[in-house]
């Protein structure tokens, strides 16, 4: 009996020996993540985040084995408030964990200067959705995006207003952040090269709530188009104040407002076929049914629709997975190469980098708002 027992623990004993083996055989990959969580935005810090813990989810289940090693991801996610000082703090917390990849930021005017610390400390960053052009041009190896930039944007939509809404002349107001000032400019370049007029370029912040004065500005000059840089926050209510100001005018701007959530932020002021956006990314062919598939599962999911980034959010992070399968380690410095070659059909479609970081053949896509429903006008590659 006694030696019954004794092989019993004995048994116990190695059966414990080696579950303990296989939980210190997995390797905890964490992946770095930042949008403003507070603030104005954010409800497009939530969208990226979840989009962010679905991919983690999927990843986990999918139970990888990378460079020998079962592999757990965990998400270490951060708050930047959509300020830079805020993200550069974020960013050197992720640094500080050693984190082996970061998706975000979710703003230009916090990945700009965010993506420096990552460079030094060798770490790979993908924005979702920083569209300033100046971020994959510092020269950064470590700097990649999965949208088109400003020139792109900007430019299509200053064309936009000329040769298709009849522009003659366009009054343009921007938030002084990076990225509304960014798409702001290349929006002029776009008017002008179309033949368009500037008649007034104004500003204001992206905290700002009253717009009385430069709306009344704006009016003297009477266009036909006014264009804003920046996020619905700010563009919400300057729908509602050009209405009560009686600014007939065709509004536009970039995928700052082009989210689900402007009508509830602007009201009726909305209008029907008066607000004009674009979406720097869309999806033709094949990858209209996986986005849809992707819409429905993210509701079913999460409790809510996307609202702008979340399903770019969800491809950078599988990208960025993809090339540590590609260099079988989880180690940024054996991974880099393979991010920056790396060809992937996602559900954003196809993604693929240019030496600078920028993704290959991005693509647009123009909006307009009848009521609370956004419709599609064209997607443009």
């Amino acid at each position: 009996m006694k030696t019954q027992l004794r092989t019993a623990s004995v048994g116990l004993a190695v059966a414990a020996l080696f579950s303990s083996s296989a939980v210190w055989a997995q390797t905890v990959v964490r992946i770095g993540h930042v949008a403003p969580m507070t603030g104005g935005i954010a409800h497009l810090g939530k969208d990226n985040e979840n989009g962010a813990k679905l991919a983690i989810a999927d990843l986990n289940k999918a139970g990888l084995t990378i460079g020998g090693q079962k592999v757990r991801f965990e998400l270490l996610s951060e708050d930047d408030a959509a300020d830079p000082k805020q993200g550069t703090a974020a960013a050197q917390k992720l640094v500080d964990a050693k984190v082996a990849g970061v998706i975000g930021h979710l703003n230009s005017g916090t990945t700009i200067p965010a993506s420096t610390l990552y460079n030094r400390a060798g770490i790979p960053q993908i924005s979702p959705s920083s569209t300033n052009p100046r971020y994959t041009l510092q020269g950064y190896n470590t700097a990649f995006r999965v949208v088109a930039n400003d020139g792109q944007l900007g430019g299509t939509l200053g064309r936009y207003a000329v040769n298709e809404l009849k522009g003659k002349s366009i009054a343009i107001i921007d938030d002084r952040t990076a990225y509304g000032q960014g798409v702001a400019d290349e929006f002029a370049k776009g008017v002008q090269a179309a033949g368009g007029k500037v008649v007034t370029r104004q500003y204001t912040t992206d905290k700002a709530t009253d717009f009385s004065a430069i709306l009344t500005t704006i009016r003297g000059r009477k266009p036909d188009v006014v264009f804003f840089g920046g996020m619905d926050a700010v563009g919400g209510p300057m729908l509602r104040q050009m209405k009560q100001l009686g600014i007939d005018a065709k509004f536009m701007g970039g995928d700052g407002i082009c989210t689900s959530e402007l009508p509830k932020l602007a009201g009726d002021a909305v209008g029907n076929s008066k607000v004009f956006c674009a979406e720097a990314g869309g999806v033709v062919g094949k990858f209209e049914k996986k986005m849809a598939d992707f819409r429905t599962r993210f509701k079913s999911e999460t409790g809510e629709e996307v609202k702008l980034y979340a399903p770019y959010v969800y491809d950078a992070t599988l990208v960025m997975v993809e090339a540590m399968k590609k260099a079988n380690s989880v180690d940024p410095k054996a991974y880099l190469p393979e991010l920056a070659k790396i060809k992937y059909e996602g559900v954003t479609g196809p993604i693929a980098f240019d030496k600078n970081g920028d993704i290959l053949n991005g693509t647009l896509t123009l909006f307009t708002f009848n009521g609370p429903k956004r419709e599609l006008v064209k997607v443009i590659q």
